[in-house]
């Protein structure tokens, strides 16, 4: 992993500056947290954390402290704290995979405030990034129930980094596959990818370029068949070569339609692949595609096995932002805690001061989760048998509810900065299963139920006397 140490917007640098001169000793906790939900959905699926352990901790180099001197803004001695910088900041995160809510903290980072300012951008970048392109995925994986996807946006992407960290998160999400060759390289996940039309148009005739497909990847020969005509040209010849492979002992994978009428042409190229023998032949459509197309073809009834999803997913095209906030929420000064908190004319945008837990509750001896509640860090929910909270959505009324015969499971977790690398696939399989724990209403794709998230009375009350004092 390249350092990242100047990875930050310049008014960093300048408040790092003058914290260090006049709090060198406080101490400080900032959250992660967002407000809103891409595509109007009820969460979003955390991811990036393997990517921030990757850089952390930084350091500063000779020749940064030359541009920084070049830049005429800071004094010798802030130069010199930045050139014997030491980490010294710790983080508690929710794990990569976990269905995250509103406001909500994905990720704490508790230290020397100068420096706990220094991360803000670098994190919020890389999990803004990989959150929203795991949480497009999720959708869209949605959509196809149980048929593969594979994600082929590298090219539509936002540069390599977006094609390469975005194919991560797309399988973190639920993607079967990518046709990035690096990210498949980097992260351990499968590479799938048929051809292109360039293949079937560089030789003199179809027949001929399916031919040649097939003698070098007899038992890989899922063909392209819109190069011409789909039912005239393409599946005909498509079905003489998946005879030839058959007859020299080889099954053919399948057919990819990439334009047209899908659901027409998927349903005629089912017919015919069947009548010629070859009802295992796997339907593959690609286009442009994304959850709400996916979803109307497969309602349609189009006989599709394999979806392939590039721009729409790679960019969360519908929806292109996670606007993940990091917000300071306490500060610690000769060993005493001070909460902080910001106000705003916008209800919603006042933040939840203090440190926090998140804890997932669940109906009492089950995995059948109904709500998440924010606390104190020192507030023993898992302990209690029976919990007074309000809403946590400042937009709510706010009444007080109480909860009874529940387990909670704490969320946030501490992070080792020298763990190993996790494969996005068994993150996956971890973020399946908490999914799975979520009621049903809540993952559908159009209006989907709300999950409560809640605030415990103490951290209610809190934030109301700081809004009071302020």
């Amino acid at each position: 992993m390249r350092n990242l140490s100047l990875l930050t917007d310049l008014y960093e640098f300048s408040m790092a500056n003058g914290f260090q001169k006049d709090m060198p000793d406080t101490r400080a906790t900032f959250d992660i947290f967002f407000r809103k939900v891409p595509d109007q959905g009820s969460f979003v699926i955390a991811a990036g954390l393997q990517q921030i352990i990757d850089a952390l901790p930084f350091s500063f180099t000779s020749a940064d402290i030359d541009y920084f001197r070049g830049l005429h803004l800071w004094d010798e001695d802030f130069l010199n704290f930045l050139a014997h910088f030491k980490f010294d900041c710790h983080l508690r995160a929710i794990p990569e995979g976990t269905p995250v809510f509103p406001r909500e903290s994905l990720l704490t980072v508790e230290g020397p405030i100068a420096q706990a300012q220094l991360l803000e951008t670098l994190l919020l970048t890389i999990l803004n990034h990989q959150s929203l392109i795991a949480t497009k995925a999720r959708r869209i994986t949605f959509a196809a129930g149980n048929r593969p996807i594979m994600e082929f946006g590298a090219r539509r992407a936002q540069g390599a980094d977006s094609a390469i960290y975005g194919a991560r998160a797309a399988v973190i999400g639920g993607a079967a596959s990518t046709s990035n060759v690096l990210a498949g390289k980097l992260f351990a996940i499968p590479v799938a990818g048929t051809m292109a039309h360039s293949w079937i148009e560089a030789y003199p005739d179809e027949l001929t370029a399916f031919r040649q497909w097939a003698k070098y990847y007899p038992d890989n020969s899922a063909l392209l068949v819109d190069t011409y005509d789909v039912l005239t040209s393409g599946i005909p010849n498509a079905i003489t070569v998946f005879k030839e492979l058959r007859a020299s002992g080889h099954e053919p994978v399948g057919i990819r339609i990439d334009s047209g009428d899908i659901t027409s042409l998927s349903r005629q190229a089912r017919q015919m692949l069947d009548e010629a023998g070859f009802p295992k032949a796997k339907i593959t459509i690609s286009n442009a595609l994304d959850e709400n197309i996916i979803e109307s073809l497969l309602h349609q009834g189009a006989p599709i096995d394999n979806f392939g999803v590039g721009e729409k997913l790679i960019t969360s095209a519908s929806s292109p932002v996670l606007s993940g906030v990091y917000k300071l929420a306490a500060i610690e000064q000769n060993g005493q805690l001070i909460p902080k908190i910001k106000i705003s004319d916008s209800r919603e945008k006042v933040t939840i001061p203090g440190k926090k837990q998140v804890y997932r509750l669940y109906h009492q001896g089950s995995h059948e989760a109904f709500a998440d509640v924010i606390a104190l860090a020192d507030e023993p929910i898992a302990e209690q048998h029976e919990l007074n909270v309000f809403d946590s959505n400042p937009l709510s009324v706010s009444k007080i509810q109480k909860l009874t015969q529940f387990d909670a499971k704490p969320l946030l977790k501490p992070v080792d900065l020298k763990q190993k690398a996790v494969s996005p696939l068994t993150i996956q399989d971890f973020s399946k299963q908490c999914l799975a724990e979520l009621p049903n209403e809540t993952k559908r794709l159009t209006n989907p139920d709300t999950y409560h998230v809640y605030m415990t009375t103490k951290l209610a009350n809190l934030q109301n006397e700081l809004i009071d004092e302020n």
